[in-house]
């Protein structure tokens, strides 16, 4: 394999990729892609030659994209005003066809996106192999879902034929309801069920920073528990963190969580020293 053909000029040290590509062989990746660092079609083909170049590699890799951006302006078309609950999208039953389509079609962006980049990637949503089974996560929130159980043996299976699954964070609940999950909570769920080496959670922002504003490059979960209780952390970063923890206390080796809107991101966050975010272990 000539590596220093497939990673770009200005990705991370081949000499660095080289140690990395061993140490993460037999391993697994789950990357989500959401928050608002998709509404820039840059950002989108970057993160498609990113995937594309740890596909050419030999990377075990699942996607779980969000979708948030892409839903709001659909809603804002049909003059639907959301009402968000704790950072959640209260969803009746307008909106959650509204927002099943939407991230439908992201979905499909991706996949035909991949393919035409030479990697085989695979839809998996609640219309086309459904892995996410849920329960509802609060009757006020309506059709808003919390992972129960992952087929995680579909995913496998689809990971061993070197075909890259893409999941839309949307399950089914009883009667084949359809909800709508949290981006970050469908990501940690996939994570915990495959025991992945690591979780990376792409952002609009740095990765976690301290008081003085600056980035913190790795830190403990008890690290971080203590800056949610002196308010170094607030709201907007708590669920995210949340999801972290929950992902590191359940059988993930570690979460990155990293600035997607920076060139190359996931290449410099699994294939340098440095990496590109805050590495969070347990």
């Amino acid at each position: 394999m000539d590596i220093e053909k497939i990673i770009p000029e200005n990705g991370p040290p081949t000499q660095e990729v080289s140690k990395y590509i061993e140490k993460y062989k037999n391993e697994l990746i789950v990357i989500k892609y959401g928050g608002n660092v998709f509404i820039d079609r840059n950002i989108f083909e970057n993160f498609i030659n990113d995937i594309n170049i740890l596909n050419k590699l030999g990377i075990s890799i699942v996607v779980v994209h969000g979708g948030g951006p892409r839903i709001k302006r659909e809603l804002e078309k049909t003059n639907i005003q959301s009402k968000f609950i704790r950072g959640l999208r209260v969803t009746d039953k307008n909106i959650i066809k509204i927002v099943e389509n939407v991230l439908i079609d992201f979905n499909k962006d991706i996949v035909n996106s991949l393919n035409q980049k030479g990697s085989k990637a695979v839809s998996i949503h609640t219309k086309n192999n459904n892995v996410i089974e849920v329960v509802p996560e609060a009757e006020e929130l309506g059709f808003v879902g919390i992972p129960k159980k992952i087929d995680y043996s579909f995913l496998l299976d689809t990971i061993k034929k070197n075909e890259i699954p893409i999941i839309s964070p949307l399950g089914l609940g009883k009667n084949n309801q359809t909800y709508n999950i949290n981006g970050d909570t469908a990501a940690g769920a996939v994570a915990k069920s495959l025991k992945s080496r690591r979780l990376l959670l792409m952002t609009n922002v740095e990765g976690v920073l301290n008081k003085e504003k600056k980035l913190i490059e790795e830190i403990s979960s008890s690290e971080i528990l203590e800056m949610i209780k002196n308010e170094t952390i607030t709201e907007g970063m708590i669920p995210k963190i949340n999801t972290c923890l929950d992902a590191v206390n359940n059988g993930v080796t570690a979460v990155g969580v990293i600035d997607g809107r920076k060139k190359h991101s996931i290449l410099f966050e699994i294939f340098s020293d440095k990496g590109s975010g805050t590495l969070i272990r347990k």
